[in-house]
């Protein structure tokens, strides 16, 4: 599975542009192929009794003494292994139509093969070394993809930004990595099970203190990759990238690794519940500033990274909620791939067919032009907001349901965060598809081709049937239980109680108040001022503001200070201590005449110095 996409990029990379007719098809071939290999270890995997659902794969002696290369395969990393590899797949062949003209196409599919080797590589690690490099190869590719089009100056900016703040959550994580090596003494999954975190605990060789300091530091982690707040401030810039790389990162691969080390590393979180009400907090605040920054977006790519920022806080809500929430959480995370792909790569099909233009007041009537993507992009949005029996249905509401159990407020905030879903993405829906035509003069739209509208007609499909299909009988909280355990008591699904048709009244609220101010009313080309609310949220909750304030500026100083120190104060000091001795120099050479006379009357001062000296020692 890793090595078959990294071969991908090794030869698109090395043999550079004699690659260039052929190589889209390759990177194709290379991620199919990934596909295949975890079809059929998933397949090997069922057939195995549930007991030996945990296979190690021994590859080298990675660092000695420390931590082998080695993979896992476990209900938990095949199921992210489908999933990144399956829906990498489609945006591999609709990338082929997206990129048709762009003339640096092969290096794009060496990339994005190279994204989905780091990512599988992270999701199939046996320890958390191995687990690093793939976090590690995570960053770099989306650092190569966002700033693809580097000649844009907002685009390399966006890639600096993510890599930069990525760089904070990493610190963290390689903080926790030490941490658990020094306590532990290892860093392998099996053996870093919750009986062994509490037999640590209650021998002493780890503190509560430890344990909880652990948790907050792979929270901290989770946070870069999963743009969740406090570093949350990348996720919007990354839409800078092409369309094709929006998909992938906020539906297959980099938002989704934050929520797999925190359900991998749950025997720490169950351990210390302190760190686990933090995750469930996060979530939530996470769940609600991405639904407002929705809101008041006029960009579709940036209103759809919004709205990713809020899905992915459910699911750290979820798993923040201990073995129950784990299934609901990777449940979500898995139909959020296919709904949420299919709206990016539909995003993408109406940029196609509108010469690039984001600006949603800048679209309006598309549906009679687009149905394809329309219907396709439609079917995701009902997903998202939980409409009934479609995928968001189950797997949302099994968020919320059981966040009530655990904590009424979180639970009640989970629900309002559907509710502001719901008129954010109608908003989407109506201004882009419906409404009176505000289209430039010298936009023509017209269907995508079938390479871009099939992968979208597939991912349609899972946005309908999948979440239905994990939830009722529990089937994936069961296929997950060898990696994640099993919850004392199963929950059940149920569709009429209070929280859960609360929720399908707020979010129907916010469909009916979305329609009567984008359906029904005329949206003008330009955006209007708006509230101080309304400001709040085009300005991303002033997140770029506060970064700036307390951490930029500040460095600012520091570095001026540093500058003006090491100017004034270092070189200083031995600037002024060399030009006092050269000074003492040139003032001594004068003395250097030339002239015998001159050097005889030094002899005869000196002399006479020394004589007078030695009469006045010996007469005292």
């Amino acid at each position: 599975m890793v090595a078959l996409p990294l071969l991908g990029a090794a030869i698109l990379l090395l043999f550079g542009r004699r690659t260039d007719r052929w190589g889209h098809l390759l990177g194709v071939v290379m991620s199919l192929g990934a596909f295949a290999v975890a079809v059929a270890a998933f397949i090997q995997l069922l057939g195995l009794p549930e007991a030996q659902r945990r296979q190690g794969v021994r590859l080298y002696e990675f660092i000695p003494g420390l931590a082998d290369m080695g993979l896992l395969i476990d209900p938990l990393s095949i199921s992210f292994a489908l999933l990144i590899t399956g829906v990498g797949s489609l945006i591999h062949i609709y990338s082929i139509g997206y990129m048709s003209h762009d003339p640096g196409r092969r290096r794009f599919f060496a990339y994005l093969n190279l994204f989905v080797a780091a990512m599988l590589l992270l999701v199939l690690a046996d320890n958390y070394v191995v687990l690093f490099v793939g976090w590690e190869g995570v960053g770099l590719a989306s650092y190569l993809l966002i700033g693809f089009w580097q000649f844009k100056p907002t685009a390399a900016a966006a890639a600096k930004k993510a890599f930069i703040v990525n760089r904070v959550g990493d610190f963290g994580l390689l903080i926790a990595i030490f941490t658990i090596w020094t306590t532990f003494g290892s860093v392998a999954f099996n053996e870093l099970t919750g009986g062994a975190v509490d037999g640590a605990i209650s021998s002493g060789a780890a503190s509560q203190g430890t344990i909880t300091a652990v948790g907050l530091l792979l929270l901290l982690g989770a946070c870069g990759k999963s743009a969740q707040l406090p570093l949350q401030s990348w996720l919007l810039d990354a839409m800078e990238g092409p369309t094709p790389v929006s998909a992938l990162i906020h539906a297959a691969t980099m938002v989704t690794a934050g929520v797999y080390l925190v359900v991998r590393s749950g025997a720490f979180f169950e351990a210390a519940p302190t760190a686990q009400l933090v995750v469930t907090i996060v979530g939530v605040a996470t769940l609600l500033a991405g639904a407002i920054i929705g809101c008041a977006k006029d960009d579709i790519k940036k209103g759809l990274a919004g709205s990713t920022m809020s899905q992915i806080g459910y699911m750290m809500l979820g798993a923040g909620l201990g073995p129950v929430g784990y299934a609901f959480a990777i449940a979500h995370l898995i139909a959020h791939g296919f709904f949420k792909a299919n709206m990016f790569l539909g995003a993408g099909s109406v940029m196609h067919a509108m010469n690039d233009e984001v600006d949603m007041r800048k679209y309006g009537g598309l549906f009679s032009v687009m149905k394809v993507t329309a219907a396709t992009f439609m079917i995701g949005y009902l997903a998202i907001i939980g409409f009934p029996l479609l995928s968001g249905y189950f797997t949302k509401d099994g968020i919320i349901e059981t966040a009530m159990e655990h904590n009424q407020i979180l639970g009640w905030l989970a629900v309002v965060g559907a509710g502001i879903t719901g008129f954010y993405m109608s908003r989407m829906v109506f201004m882009t598809f419906f409404g009176k035509r505000r289209w430039a003069d010298d936009a023509h739209p017209h269907e995508s081709p079938s390479v871009m509208t099939v992968p979208l007609i597939l991912l349609s499909i899972g946005s309908v049937f999948l979440g239905a299909f994990l939830i009722l009988d529990n089937r994936l909280m069961r296929f997950l239980a060898p990696a994640v355990g099993l919850p004392e008591h199963l929950p059940g699904f149920h569709p009429f109680s209070v929280p859960g048709l609360t929720t399908l009244a707020l979010v129907a609220v916010g469909v009916v108040y979305a329609w009567f101010r984008y359906g029904a009313a005329e949206v003008p080309r330009v955006a209007p001022r708006g509230s101080f609310l309304t400001t709040f949220a085009r300005r991303d909750l002033y997140g770029d503001a506060l970064n700036e304030a307390l951490f930029m500026r500040p460095g600012q100083w520091l570095a001026r200070f540093a500058v003006f120190f090491d100017n004034r104060g270092i070189d200083g000091l031995v600037n002024g201590l060399a030009a006092g001795i050269g000074g003492t120099s040139g003032r001594l050479r004068r003395i250097q005449t030339g002239y015998v006379r001159s050097y005889a009357l030094s002899i005869l001062f000196g002399a006479a110095v020394v004589v007078g000296a030695l009469l006045y020692v010996g007469n005292m």
